[in-house]
């Protein structure tokens, strides 16, 4: 039905035309046989099917890192993966206690959240301020004000107070603190604060989300925290694996919870790869080939040779 119909604005089910377009992608179905996959979009990288999400160790002192979770889910935002991730992990009882993830994977509130609920400490890039005053680094950024949470007040780089204070739900999750047009206007540094007509607005998250941003921007800069992070690319070479070791980006199955079984006894097999490789080398020797096998062994040889003379 969503395919190929649509609600119009006054309310009528019709049929969808060319200039109606299709469906967006959470809920277009991209192939007869799987109703489940989606298209997805990473970068300039573009595939129809699901996401893997993959974590494993990687203590410094391990003699090998194992895969410990594989998620797989349709396309959509990573930090939607993470709390189900926490929870299988607390469920057999691999919690860790710093968590290094993909900046995708990283908001203040799952910061929060997996420090409140599961005592992790989520490690990861906190993305800056996208306001054109970042950007460009030629106007006044948030960071440049002053927030007082005690006296729910404001001041700005040249000394003026906010008026207003609008705390959630008005602006949820936000707070916003207005300045009146007779404080902006006659300001001498008004282009390098605000574009619009009216006053300038600051916003800003609850006041322990505040502090706790504020703290992780300050941790990315020191050089402990880069080396410490530098430890989540090994799982880069895991995925890798994944993809060109055992062909994980295709599905040899129709489905989300045929292609995640897929994914989870691949990683399985990788698991047992690494530890039979980390293994003494006289902890295991060889069995002698059986009968059988030597027949088996046999039979494929001359059917490749058949097979040689037969192209």
């Amino acid at each position: 039905m969503v395919q190929n119909f649509l609600l119009d604005t006054r309310g009528t089910l019709r049929p969808r035309t060319e200039k109606d377009g299709q469906p967006k992608g959470a809920l277009r179905i991209i192939s007869p046989y799987d109703r489940e996959a989606r298209r997805a979009i990473r970068g300039n990288t573009r595939w129809s099917g699901y996401l893997v999400h993959v974590t494993e160790t990687c203590d410094a002192d391990s003699r090998v890192n194992l895969i410990t979770d594989i998620a797989t889910t349709t396309p959509t935002r990573d930090t939607e993966a993470l709390p189900g991730i926490h929870h299988r992990l607390r469920d057999r009882r691999l919690l860790p206690g710093q968590h290094l993830v993909d900046g995708g994977y990283v908001s203040i509130a799952l910061l929060d959240r997996s420090a409140r609920d599961h005592q992790v400490q989520l490690i990861g890039p906190v993305k800056a301020s996208g306001a054109w005053q970042r950007k460009e680094q030629t106007g006044f950024t948030r960071d440049d004000f002053t927030i007082d949470f005690d006296r729910r007040r404001v001041t700005c780089p040249n000394g003026q107070t906010s008026r207003n204070w609008i705390e959630a739900p008005a602006m949820a999750p936000y707070t916003a603190a207005r300045f009146h047009p007779t404080q902006c206007n006659p300001c001498p540094d008004r282009p390098a604060c605000t574009r619009g007509t009216s006053a300038r607005t600051v916003n800003f998250l609850p006041r322990h989300l505040h502090e706790l941003q504020a703290l992780n921007r300050t941790d990315q800069q020191d050089r402990q925290w880069k080396q410490l992070y530098a430890t989540r690319s090994g799982v880069e070479g895991t995925i890798c694996e994944l993809v060109n070791g055992h062909q994980a980006c295709r599905s040899r199955y129709h489905g989300l919870r045929k292609t995640h079984v897929q994914h989870v006894l691949t990683g399985i097999a990788i698991n047992i790869e690494r530890l039979a490789s980390r293994a003494p080398a006289h902890a295991h020797s060889p069995r002698p080939p059986t009968a059988f096998q030597k027949y088996l062994d046999s039979r494929s040889l001359s059917w490749e040779c058949w097979w040689r003379q037969g192209k």
